[in-house]
C-alpha cells in the first residue's frame, strides 16, 4: 500500500524565517524522483530551487505562486510506492535529507517514469524505471552523463560548460552542483576578462538611456483608480529595504571622501595584463588596497553588538560588493578576501558576479560579509554617500575613473581621477581612524607600490 509522506517548506539557512512561491515545476499527478526540483521559492537572499526528498506521486500542492509561506509549512504531498513484498515493485521510501540543489544525496538517484495525470486522490505504487533525464553524451563511452539536477544543466549550459568533460564526485559519478561550480572557477582563474563589466574604464560607460542598468521586482503590482501603484515590498526588494531602514535606523554613520589620482594604478594594471596569465580586474586591485587598509585599521572590519555593548572586531575580511541585477541589488561576498591574490580576487569577482546575473547566488553567498566595497561608478557617477550594509561597520564607495585636470608634479595635467568615500560607523572608531584608512586607500591608488610595504 502507498504511503503520503508530506514534505514541508525547509529551513533554507541563514536565519531565513520565510519564503515566496515563484513557479511550481510540478503538477498534481507528476512522478517526482529523489531530490528532483518541485518548486522555485524566492527568499529575502536569494532564488532557490528547492528539491524534494522523497521520490512517487505529487498528490497535492500547499500554495499559489506568489504566496509567502514560512519555513515548516506544507509544501507538497507525496504518494511514495509500497514495499517490494506487497507489490514486486516500488520506489525508495527514504527521504534524501537533501535541501539545495544539485549537491547530491547519499542514496543512489532515484529513478522515474512517465505516466498519466491522476486526481490528487488517486494514488498508484510508482515502479523502477528509466532514469532520470541526463544531458549528452561522450568522453565517458556511449553512456550518459549521470546528472540529475536540472539546475546543474542550466548553470553549465548558461556558462558554456560541458558536462560530459566532468568527473562527478558524487555516487556513481554523479555531476553535482560543486562540481559545476569548481569547473567554472577554474576557468575563470585564467580568463577573468568578463569582470570587466563590474568596473566600466571611462571608455566602455553606458552612453544611452537603454544601455544602463535596470531593476525588475517578481513582486505583483496593483493600480488604483486614482492613478497610484502599488508594489509589495518583499522578496530581495523587501529584504533590502529591511536592511537599509535598520542602517539608518541603528547607525550613527559619518561619510568622508578625498579624489584620487587613479593613473598609475590603471598602468599598474595594464603592466599586469601585458603578460601571461589571468587578467586582473580593477575591482580586484581595489579589494586588495581594501583588505591591506584594514589590516592596518581593523577598527574597521568589525561590528557593533549593542545587547552586550561590545564592538565586535573580526580577524578576517569577508568582503562584499555590491551588485545591480535585473532582480535588484545584491552584495554577494568574497569569503577570506585578505587570504586572495588579486588573481585570486577577480576569478571569485567573476564568478560571483555571473551567479548575481543568473539568479545562481546561495544563501550562504550573500552573507556574513565583515566589509563592503561599492562601484558605485558603473552607473557613471562620481560620488556617493553609502548607506553601511548593517550589521557592518564601514562602507567604500567607488566613483567612475575619467580623466580630469589634476596638477601634477607642479604642471597642470590630464590625469585618470576617482572619488573614494567611506560611510563608517562612529561607534566604533573616530575621524582619525576613518581619515587614516581613506588617505592610506588614496595612497595605494595613486602609487600601487605602496601596497609593496604589507608583503
Amino acid at each position: 500500500m502507498a504511503q503520503v509522506l508530506e514534505f514541508k517548506l525547509p529551513d533554507l539557512g541563514e536565519g531565513l524565517t520565510e519564503a515566496e512561491i515563484v513557479r511550481w515545476l510540478v503538477q498534481v499527478g507528476d512522478v517526482v524522483a529523489i531530490d528532483q526540483p518541485v518548486v522555485e521559492v524566492e527568499t529575502a537572499k536569494a532564488m532557490v530551487e528547492v528539491p524534494c526528498p522523497y521520490g512517487g506521486v505529487v498528490t497535492a500542492r500547499y500554495g499559489e505562486e506568489g504566496t509567502e509561506l514560512p519555513v515548516g509549512a506544507p509544501l507538497l504531498t507525496v504518494a511514495v510506492g509500497a514495499p517490494a513484498s506487497d507489490t514486486g515493485t516500488g520506489t525508495d521510501t527514504e527521504g534524501s535529507g537533501n535541501v539545495l540543489v544539485g549537491y547530491g544525496t547519499g542514496a543512489p538517484p532515484a529513478r522515474r517514469r512517465r505516466v498519466r495525470r491522476m486526481a490528487a486522490d488517486v494514488v498508484t505504487s510508482v515502479a523502477d524505471a528509466p532514469a532520470a533525464p541526463t544531458v549528452g553524451t561522450g568522453g565517458r563511452g556511449d553512456g550518459p552523463v549521470p546528472v540529475i539536477s536540472p539546475l546543474v544543466r542550466r548553470l553549465a549550459r548558461e556558462n558554456g560548460l560541458e558536462l560530459r568533460e566532468l568527473t562527478g564526485s558524487g555516487r556513481d559519478g554523479l555531476i553535482l552542483r560543486a562540481d559545476v561550480e569548481k569547473a567554472l572557477r577554474a576557468a575563470a582563474a585564467q580568463e577573468a576578462t568578463a569582470q570587466e563589466a563590474t568596473l566600466l574604464p571611462p571608455a566602455t560607460l553606458p552612453t544611452t538611456p537603454a544601455a544602463y542598468p535596470t531593476a525588475t521586482t517578481t513582486a505583483t503590482t496593483t493600480a488604483t483608480p486614482d492613478g497610484v501603484t502599488r508594489t509589495p515590498l518583499r522578496g530581495i526588494r523587501g529584504a533590502v529595504a529591511d536592511k537599509l531602514s535598520r542602517s539608518r535606523r541603528e547607525i550613527p554613520d559619518a561619510t568622508c571622501w578625498v579624489d584620487a589620482d587613479a593613473t598609475e594604478l590603471m598602468r599598474t594594471r595594464a603592466a599586469m595584463n601585458a603578460v601571461a596569465g589571468p587578467k586582473i580586474s580593477v575591482l580586484a586591485l581595489l579589494a586588495r588596497i581594501c583588505t591591506a587598509a584594514l589590516a592596518r585599521f581593523p577598527e574597521l572590519n568589525s561590528s557593533v553588538d549593542m545587547e552586550a555593548r561590545e564592538v565586535v572586531r573580526f580577524d578576517r575580511v569577508h568582503l562584499g560588493f555590491a551588485a545591480q541585477t535585473e532582480r535588484g541589488l545584491v552584495v554577494p561576498v568574497v569569503r577570506d578576501a585578505g587570504a586572495r591574490d588579486t588573481a585570486a580576487l577577480s576569478a571569485e569577482f567573476a564568478r560571483l558576479t555571473d551567479a548575481a546575473r543568473a539568479g545562481t547566488l546561495t544563501p550562504g553567498d550573500l552573507t556574513g560579509g565583515t566589509f563592503t566595497l561599492n562601484n558605485y561608478g558603473v552607473f557613471g557617477v562620481d560620488g556617493s554617500t553609502p548607506i553601511i550594509n548593517h550589521p557592518e561597520a564601514a562602507m567604500l564607495g567607488v566613483g567612475r575613473i575619467v580623466p580630469k585636470p589634476w596638477v601634477h608634479e607642479g604642471e597642470l595635467a590630464a590625469r585618470q581621477v576617482v572619488q573614494l568615500s567611506l560611510t563608517f560607523d562612529h561607534r566604533v572608531c573616530d575621524g582619525g581612524t576613518a581619515g587614516g584608512f581613506l588617505r592610506y586607500v588614496a595612497d595605494c591608488v595613486e602609487q600601487p607600490a605602496v601596497l609593496l610595504r604589507n608583503l
